[in-house]
């Protein structure tokens, strides 16, 4: 086992439900290609980082799980919708914990990582960074580039619950829980997309590949255009 390894997670919603702040900036198939684009972004370069010894997608979306393996991660169905707690309307967290404990089922006590599917600024070195620094033994969490949700989710304890907390100020009730924030400069990997101002903050920060090209497709606004030409 390398030293610090993790197994990361990351679960992402039905297409088609995807992105609604963006609705009145972008139509539904734009979105569309736009979520993709995001994921594969954070899941290449989830994978980069050398901690990082397998990336698991969990999804209804037949074509999120197409992409989550044709980028080499493992697929993870969600859970049937009877199974999913009242208080996750979402089903974003019960999908993490049924993919985490999947995964120690396959491969004994493991340290876990969740991360958000929508991270097209994160680097394969800042990812690595935050897990060599983070401590052992306790849960740890990285807090959004606004300040009240959670970037990713890191248990540094092989036998410790994932207990994810995700949606509405989730950062406040991870730390309430007895997360420990971790204070990083690691600008890419805080900096989840809901928002266009939050599009145009991972394109000046310098978005993936998969996200560039999308949005140079679908005609982002001009100031895109131009970075896409100068880094092609």
């Amino acid at each position: 086992m390398r030293p610090h390894a993790v197994h990361a997670v990351i679960a992402v919603k039905s297409l088609d439900r995807a992105k609604s702040r963006l609705a009145d900036r972008l139509r539904p198939e734009h979105r569309a290609r736009l979520v993709l684009a995001m994921l594969a972004d954070t899941v290449t370069a989830a994978a980069a980082a050398p901690q990082v010894v397998s990336v698991t997608v969990v999804t209804p979306d037949p074509a999120v799980a197409d992409l989550a393996r044709t980028l080499g991660a493992t697929v993870h169905p969600e859970p049937r919708r009877d199974s999913i707690d009242p208080a996750d309307p979402d089903g974003l967290n019960t999908a993490l914990i049924d993919a985490a404990v999947a995964l120690r089922h396959r491969h004994g006590p493991i340290d876990l990582l969740a991360l958000q599917a929508d991270l097209p600024a994160l680097r394969a070195a800042e990812l690595s960074d935050m897990l060599t620094t983070a401590p052992h033994g306790v849960r740890s969490i990285v807090v959004d580039h606004a300040g009240t949700g959670t970037a990713a989710l890191l248990v540094r304890d092989a036998t410790a619950a994932l207990d994810p907390r995700f949606g509405p100020d989730s950062a406040r009730r991870h730390i309430a829980a007895g997360a420990t924030d971790l204070g990083g400069d690691w600008p890419g990997l805080r900096l989840d997309v809901d928002t266009a101002d939050d599009l145009d903050l991972a394109v000046d920060l310098g978005a993936g590949a998969a996200t560039r090209a999308v949005l140079y497709d679908i005609g982002w606004p001009d100031h895109v255009h131009e970075q896409v030409r100068h880094v092609c």
